[in-house]
């Protein structure tokens, strides 16, 4: 066996051990994730993750083209509440949230909440808008196939680490709250109600 082909044969390998680590995290339903030390969040016994109102990192620019193939920038949504899903059509999770996202989305619309979806790890858009129109989900989602947009979330901050993943960006466009588990309508309203109050 020459160098070569051991060269490739390793390169293979760590490719697909690196595959299956992505395919295990990946659709996870969250547990209780680590905070604290310096992360400078904390973790509740329900899976959401928050931080104090001056201990908050900046959200990372967020642009792109969306699954409808319009251009999308968060910048747009200076001001307002941002709430950031990451999730992917093939997640049996993700579609088990999605229309409490739907809901709530366009509850929540005249109070300054704009809620903003990744699409990622779908090869094509066609399964991305075939499921936004199956949950009735009317409000735009960037695509990221590859993962690049979320690689922009620093370590130690709250970061999307599983899909499906729900960040809340509060009127400042600092991260302010995270789940990485399905949600409940309950535990969405509940996740928002205390970032909706500050002033």
């Amino acid at each position: 066996m020459s160098v070569r082909t051991s060269r490739s044969r390793a390169a293979l390998l760590a490719a697909g051990a690196a595959i299956l680590v992505m395919t295990l995290s990946a659709c996870a339903g969250g547990g209780i994730e680590g905070g604290g030390g310096q992360t400078g969040f904390v973790t509740g016994s329900d899976g959401i993750a928050t931080v104090k109102k001056g201990d908050r990192d900046t959200a990372p620019d967020l642009s792109g083209k969306t699954i409808d193939g319009d251009r999308l920038d968060l910048s747009a949504y200076k001001g307002k509440i941002i709430v950031l899903n990451v999730w992917g059509s093939w997640c049996a999770p993700c579609r088990a949230e999605a229309p409490n996202l739907a809901k709530v989305s366009e509850d929540l619309a005249d109070q300054g909440v704009q809620f903003v979806g990744i699409n990622t790890r779908d090869t094509s858009t066609r399964p991305a808008v075939a499921f936004e129109e199956q949950y009735k989900v009317t409000y735009p989602s960037l695509y990221d196939p590859t993962g690049k947009l979320l690689l922009r979330f620093e370590k130690g901050s709250l970061n999307p680490q599983l899909i499906p993943s729900t960040l809340v960006i509060d009127r400042d466009g600092k991260l302010a709250a995270r789940t990485q588990q399905a949600l409940s309508e309950g535990k969405l309203r509940k996740m928002l109600k205390p970032i909706l109050a500050e002033k």
